[in-house]
């Protein structure tokens, strides 16, 4: 049985935080357990950035520096040292820019994943690359494109330039022999996303598994699709990487499905949710022969049976097969702690400019106020800590 104590070790979760650091992560999390006064602040932080208000500054000093990493990649460069060095845990630099439309945004996204692959080419504290596929393509294509709909000329080729993008990237982890992590998104465009990274995953896993897709478990049909693709990789001879996580949109995903009349994708309860991500997880362990997992959780129960599991299997802590992941900026408890044992941990570390990862930046805001316990068990954590501290 793991030891079920391990994540109470506040003085290893925060022994990167200075005292400063540690008060302003307390006030911050106080902000965020008001749901009034994060209402409000996303609206005003939306309303002065289409005013072109100068709110970089304020927002840089609060919000943004303890869940991002900087501005650019090299601005993340001292969070990445400090966490390896220190912390013994790794960095996902992931550029958490959104909602572009045009050629020539896709083609900057891809410079800076191409880019981010040669930092984790030639650094130790970064072995993942990342991506999100709208961040190559339009999301309306995406849909469209799940849909089966049939695309004009223009549309396909637009999506011609999708798979290129996507082929560019993979061909370069798979020569620099970096894991690659492609991020899930919204249901009704998932399905295109799937079809692209499985011939991904057939071109570049023949060895090993170099790219990964996202299973977000409150899709109940998530084991079945792994479990399908995985009978596709016995037969044609390549491997499996997938990140597991809860998932990030929920409240998107039944609004679809209640305004369209269709039936919702999601899990039926949170404990449903929690069932098949547990299940899932047991399942990827089973499987390591084809399967290579990056466990993205923020859940103690989840990452304790997955401990469990391990020392059951006889997997040890250090299996590159087997990763742990959390969020820059949340469950340090978790993070740390699992370094110290020796297990192979990673932070997603986003970066990119102020403005254009506010998106990311509101939804970790209304993430922390809506999920059950998150925001109360960082500030107990945190409480702990200043008391040890005798601050």
């Amino acid at each position: 049985m793991a030891d079920i104590q391990l994540f109470d070790d506040t003085q290893t979760a925060f022994a990167l935080k200075s005292d400063s650091e540690l008060e302003r992560a307390y006030f911050l999390f106080k902000m965020i357990s008001n749901e009034p006064l994060v209402r409000i602040g996303t609206a005003m932080t939306n309303f002065a950035i289409k005013a072109h208000l100068p709110i970089e500054g304020l927002i840089r000093a609060s919000v943004f520096d303890h869940f991002c990493g900087g501005v650019s990649e090299e601005d993340c460069l001292p969070v990445v040292a400090k966490m390896y060095e220190k912390g013994k845990v790794c960095s996902v630099l992931d550029y958490s820019v959104e909602g572009k439309e045009t050629a020539n945004q896709f083609d900057d996204a891809l410079e800076t994943i191409l880019k981010i692959i040669d930092f984790a080419d030639a650094k130790d504290a970064i072995p993942f690359g990342v991506f999100k596929p709208t961040g190559f393509g339009r999301f309306a294509l995406w849909e469209k494109k799940s849909s089966g709909a049939l695309l004009t000329d223009m549309e396909e080729a637009e999506w011609e330039r999708v798979v290129k993008r996507f082929d560019t990237v993979c061909k370069k982890a798979y020569e620099c022999d970096v894991v690659l992590l492609i991020d899930g998104e919204e249901s009704w465009m998932q399905d295109a996303a799937d079809e692209l990274v499985l011939e991904m995953m057939r071109r570049y896993n023949k060895e090993k598994a170099i790219v990964h897709n996202t299973l977000q478990l409150y899709r109940h049909d998530r084991l079945a699709y792994l479990k399908r693709i995985e009978k596709i990789a016995l037969t044609e001879h390549f491997y499996i990487g997938v990140k597991i996580v809860r998932g990030a949109y929920m409240e998107k995903e039944q609004e679809r499905a209640q305004e369209n009349g269709i039936p919702s994708p999601i899990c039926i309860s949170k404990e449903a949710t929690d069932s098949n991500f547990d299940t899932t997880l047991r399942y990827c362990l089973e499987h390591l022969d084809r399967i290579t997992v990056f466990i993205g959780t923020h859940n103690e129960a989840s990452t304790y049976l997955a401990l469990d599991i391990m020392n059951e299997l006889e997997i040890q802590c250090h299996d590159t097969r087997v990763w742990f992941g959390q969020l820059y900026g949340m469950s340090d408890h978790i993070s740390f702690n699992l370094a110290k044992e020796g297990y192979n941990v990673a932070k997603y570390l986003p970066f990119g400019p102020v403005r254009d990862v506010m998106p990311y930046l509101i939804r970790r805001a209304e993430e922390n106020t809506s999920v059950a316990g998150q925001t109360s068990r960082e500030l107990r954590l945190l409480k702990q800590e200043k008391k040890r501290r005798n601050l």
